[in-house]
């Protein structure tokens, strides 16, 4: 059995110490939550790991190769990683990630959350990007990404690569966290009211159910309507950006004037969506999965976009949202301007300081159809 650290519950902070109002808290409020003692790194932060709303995990000393993903429900992680552990993976030097495995990898920030404070977490954007599907776990929880407020204890990811190898390393980063106060949510009244002063998608007639409707784009970009991944391909080292040949990993797919595209059942897409989307710096949004009733396909697995996403003050004029696609079962045919998926809005506890854009040095501001930053 591998030898798991002794489960820690470090003392909680009381409510709101320190921290701003309710909503989706800035970097400012991370900030406030590390100083409160609510947010227990095992090493300093990295000078970028803290973003305009959300923090960058970074992975532990160790991962561990198991049979079966899991939920721990009344257990401890480290209790289901006594049960169900093949090897364990020594992160401090280079580790490749395979395929069709699932990994549990222990993060180095652990937390100590007031009773008022819980958060979410969603792959990095070049995390779904190159295809491989993370969540974060926590003791006893019952849902992944999730993590109740007033929560104590350590973090953990699940890893599990689906297209590409990965090389990764203790202090890489495939995960993100965003801490939220109260229910900073706006309902589609309250989105269709924002939309109509400050336009959040730009379409015509934009739908409002459950959030803003995303569709995509098959028209083309310059030509191209997306990529489609290759197989038995070679490694992607993971903190490596613009390390790793295009056309060694992708096929891109031209645009043949049909508008439409059969996906292929296991195969990895990267598309973009028709309309240009915008984060007004007040509220941060994020992608939710499509309702399975109209299609059997899977889109978006990096939901995350920060304040100031598309915004034109800070440089994101037209952005779209690049989507990671994946059918399940069966081909399924996607048509251009079909919805594949719902941007729901939160408040912001304030504003951040800086936007995401060039002021947070962000990767995919103004972006089109782009593959993740690995690629060059």
């Amino acid at each position: 059995m591998p030898d798991t650290k002794q489960d820690t519950a470090p003392p909680s902070p009381p409510p709101s110490a320190g921290i701003m109002a309710g909503g989706i808290l800035s970097a400012a409020g991370i900030e406030a939550l590390h100083a409160a003692g609510a947010i227990l790194p095992e090493s300093p932060f990295a000078a970028d790991q803290v973003q305009p709303a959300s923090l960058d995990l970074r992975l532990g000393a160790r991962a561990f190769r198991v049979r079966t993903s899991f939920l721990p429900g009344a257990r401890t992680v480290s209790a289901c990683i006594e049960a169900f552990a093949l090897h364990e993976i020594d992160l401090t030097r280079d580790a490749v990630l395979e395929t069709g495995c699932v990994y549990i990898a222990e993060l180095q920030e652990t937390l100590a959350l007031p009773a008022d404070v819980a958060a979410s977490a969603n792959p990095k954007s070049s995390t779904g990007r190159i295809d491989v599907f993370t969540r974060v776990i926590t003791d006893r929880g019952s849902a992944f990404d999730q993590v109740e407020a007033g929560y104590r204890g350590r973090l953990y990811a699940e890893i599990s690569p689906r297209t590409f190898p990965v090389r990764v390393r203790t202090g890489s980063r495939l995960s993100q966290i965003r801490f939220r106060r109260g229910e900073p949510r706006l309902s589609d009244a309250e989105l269709a009211s924002l939309h109509a002063a400050t336009p959040l998608v730009a379409s015509a007639n934009p739908s409002f159910q459950g959030g803003i409707a995303v569709s995509v784009d098959l028209a083309g970009f310059e030509g191209l309507i997306g990529y489609r991944a290759k197989r038995h391909t070679g490694l992607v080292d993971v903190d490596a950006p613009g390390r790793h040949r295009i056309a060694d990993f992708w096929e891109p797919l031209p645009a043949d004037g049909s508008g439409a595209l059969i996906l292929d059942p296991g195969q990895f897409y990267i598309l973009a969506s028709k309309e240009a989307v915008q984060v007004p710096p007040d509220f941060a949004a994020e992608m939710v999965p499509f309702d399975p009733l109209v299609g059997e396909f899977r889109v978006h697995y990096a939901g995350f976009f920060d304040p100031g996403f598309g915004f034109a003050a800070a440089g994101g004029a037209g952005a779209r949202a690049v989507l990671e696609v994946r059918s399940r079962d069966v081909p399924f045919l996607l048509e251009d301007g079909q919805i594949v998926g719902r941007l729901v809005y939160e408040r912001m506890a304030e504003r951040p300081a800086a936007l995401y854009g060039a002021d947070a040095g962000s990767n995919y501001q103004a972006q089109g159809l782009k593959l993740s930053k690995h690629f060059a």
